[in-house]
Formats: C-alpha cells, sequence, structure tokens
C-alpha cells in the first residue's frame, strides 16, 4: 500500500467534495462554493492518497481570516494566534487503519513551526466516544462548549499547546522567518486579492 500526504490540488476538488459530503451526520455538508473558498484561503488543505485512490483530506485554517464558522470565531475571540482545524474526512474503506493519527500528526507538525496552538470541536449530539477519546489522547483538552446555532448542535471546544512554538518563535520567527526549506513552504494556491497571503513566520493577531 502506497500512501501519501500532499497539499490538494485542484483536480481533486469534485472527489474531495463527494467524499465530504458522503461524510454522515458528523460532517458538515459542503458545495462547491464553501470548497472553493477552502481552496483559495485554507493555510493547510493536504489529502491522503492510496494506491492512486483519494483516501481522506484535512483542512485547517490560521488566525485572522474571515471565515464564518461560529467555532471559529470562538477561537478567534478569545486567542490571539492558532490554527484550527475545520474538518477532517477519512473515506469508509480506509476508516479503522490509523490514517486520522497519520493526518493529525502532519498538522501537527505544520502548526508547532508557526502557532502555539491547535485548535478544533467535536460534536457532543450526537456523541461519538471513539471521536472523544481519540483526541483526548492527542493530548487535546477542552476549552469551553457551544451550541452552533440557536436549535443547532452541542460542540466540546478543544485545544493542545504547542511547546516547540516557543523555541521556533525565537530561533526563527523573530528573525526573519523559517528557513527556506520545502518542507516548511507554505501551500501555493490562488488566494483572492482582498485577502493578501501570509508568509512563514508571519505573527499577525
Amino acid at each position: 500500500m502506497a500512501l501519501a500526504i500532499r497539499d490538494v490540488s485542484e483536480h481533486d476538488l469534485d472527489a474531495v467534495l463527494a467524499l465530504n459530503n458522503a461524510g454522515g451526520q458528523s460532517i458538515i455538508a459542503l458545495d462547491a462554493a464553501r470548497l472553493r473558498y477552502f481552496f483559495e484561503r485554507a493555510d493547510y488543505f493536504r489529502v491522503a492518497e492510496i494506491d492512486g485512490h483519494l483516501a481522506g483530506f484535512l483542512i485547517a485554517l490560521r488566525e485572522g481570516g474571515d471565515y464564518e464558522s461560529t467555532n471559529y470565531r470562538w477561537f478567534s475571540e478569545r486567542y490571539p494566534a492558532f490554527l484550527y482545524i475545520d474538518r477532517i474526512v477519512i473515506a469508509n474503506a480506509y476508516r479503522r487503519h490509523g490514517l486520522g493519527r497519520i493526518f493529525y500528526c502532519d498538522v501537527t507538525s505544520y502548526a508547532e513551526v508557526r502557532v502555539p496552538l491547535l485548535a478544533c470541536e467535536v460534536f457532543l449530539e450526537p456523541r461519538d466516544d471513539v471521536v472523544v477519546l481519540f483526541h483526548g489522547t492527542y493530548g487535546f483538552q477542552e476549552v469551553g462548549q457551544q451550541r452552533m446555532a440557536p436549535h443547532g448542535r452541542q460542540v466540546s471546544l478543544l485545544a493542545k499547546e504547542l511547546p516547540s512554538y516557543a523555541y521556533v518563535r525565537e530561533t526563527w520567527l523573530e528573525h526573519g522567518g523559517l528557513p527556506d526549506l520545502p518542507w516548511l513552504a507554505e501551500r501555493e494556491r490562488a488566494t483572492p486579492a482582498s485577502s493578501p497571503r501570509r508568509q512563514a513566520g508571519d505573527r499577525r493577531q
């Protein structure tokens, strides 16, 4: 089995959309316009490819964006710098094979050289104990709860501190930015002119 984790490409978007909308009640549905928003603006948008087949994806966004998610806004109001995991989706055929942990290792490696906090939420209605346990064993702690809308679902807001960030900040980010290495590069994407792309090491609050 050949596994590759790579930045999303435009030709992946139809497959990503189909996979997202087949994810069941634990995944909020997307339309093509919302997916295009993520394609243009998400700081982290990577897919897992197994033997040439799309097996999953993860989307995450930095602070300072115009994303309208109530959960993203909750973190924006309380933390000056973070990476927010909006969604992770694994195809049914590849679940229970550790792909979620691989994605979380990868997004943590991305985040810990840029921000002090990794954030996400899990649904409490309906509650999925497997998902709750997964995040707990991966170091996330609950920092709050909220209802996504007056009649929406209750969620648990989770955060994980990234202790490596302080060293990276003092060593590189405060002295010109991250080293110019391929594995530290930002993903290439078409960013709307009204929202200039953040550069590596930019600590915009």
